[in-house]
């Protein structure tokens, strides 16, 4: 598809963009860290025909603002209220992945009453158990080592090597692009200033600092979709299956072979799977971790 032109706007004195594209039952999709609007791009054109798709890059992330100031769960929660209100948008479907799935749980905490259904893929805030590479950007001096990490000399050597690797028939699968496009994106100071404020707001050295759990409280009163990669190196596949046994009017998809980013892996699915569930009555229509 050819890649929408986004809309931006101001909030709080900050420029938002922003994807906004179809009419009907609206659909907020969130991205993780180190993402952007663009891991979303391929769902607008298999959802915007009967739903209102909007597809925000969070304040520090892609084309948004990098200001310096508050990353945690609540105040991206409280970026997406405000985008909301300015587009007269009463109620949404959360669809958040990996740190998104944490933004939306908080802001269905915070604001439940705009919040029709929740749909966490690969979510944070379900466990302790996150990947090394994200706990070590809590250490001291990760600020110092990601600059020498992300800059062009660096950057230009690792891309060398992987046109390299792909002469020979190398191909990076879905999570390995998707994070590569995500570190190449830190290449100036506001992001990774950004970067770092952001996983420091809801990771330790010993794994993830916050957990949706204490809210849950054995049921979420809304239709829930958890939606996991069997192959997911960043948070496990086990925080899947936990959350599964204690929701069990919560349904969960698993993407046998899939990594950290099923919605790229397999997209089609993705977007059925998703689709039927909006359509649904939100119950749990077939077995936890269903592998079709």
């Amino acid at each position: 598809m050819t890649r929408m032109a986004p809309h931006n706007v101001v909030l709080h004195g900050h420029d938002l963009s922003y994807v906004d594209s179809g009419s009907g039952p609206v659909v907020l999709f969130i991205h993780g860290i180190l993402g952007s609007q663009r891991q979303w791009a391929h769902l607008v054109d298999k959802m915007d025909d009967n739903h209102r798709v909007l597809v925000p890059d969070l304040f520090g992330h892609g084309e948004s603002a990098k200001p310096l100031g508050d990353y945690s769960l609540s105040a991206h929660a409280a970026a997406m209220r405000d985008l909301l209100d300015h587009l007269g948008i009463e109620r949404v479907t959360l669809v958040g992945h990996s740190l998104g799935g944490g933004i939306a749980m908080q802001f269905f905490y915070l604001f439940p009453e705009r919040v029709d259904r929740l749909v966490l893929v690969a979510s944070g805030g379900l466990g302790r158990e996150v990947n090394l590479v994200l706990r070590s950007a809590t250490l001291p001096g990760a600020a110092q080592v990601l600059s020498v990490l992300a800059s062009a000399p660096v950057l230009s050597r690792v891309e060398a090597l992987g046109r390299g690797a792909t002469k020979v028939g190398w191909r990076p699968g879905a999570d390995i692009d998707a994070i590569w496009r995500g570190f190449s994106s830190l290449g100036d100071g506001e992001s990774r200033r950004a970067f770092l404020a952001t996983t420091r707001a809801v990771i330790d050295i010993g794994g993830q600092s916050i957990s949706a759990h204490d809210h849950l409280e054995g049921a979420l009163p809304i239709p829930t979709l958890i939606v996991w990669g069997s192959k997911d190196r960043m948070i496990p596949v086990s925080h899947a299956l936990s959350v599964g046994r204690a929701l069990p009017d919560c349904r969960v998809e698993l993407f046998q072979g899939a990594g950290h980013f099923p919605h790229l892996d397999d997209p089609d699915r993705f977007a059925r799977v998703l689709r039927e569930f909006i359509a649904s009555d939100g119950s749990k229509d077939r077995p936890a971790a269903a592998a079709d």
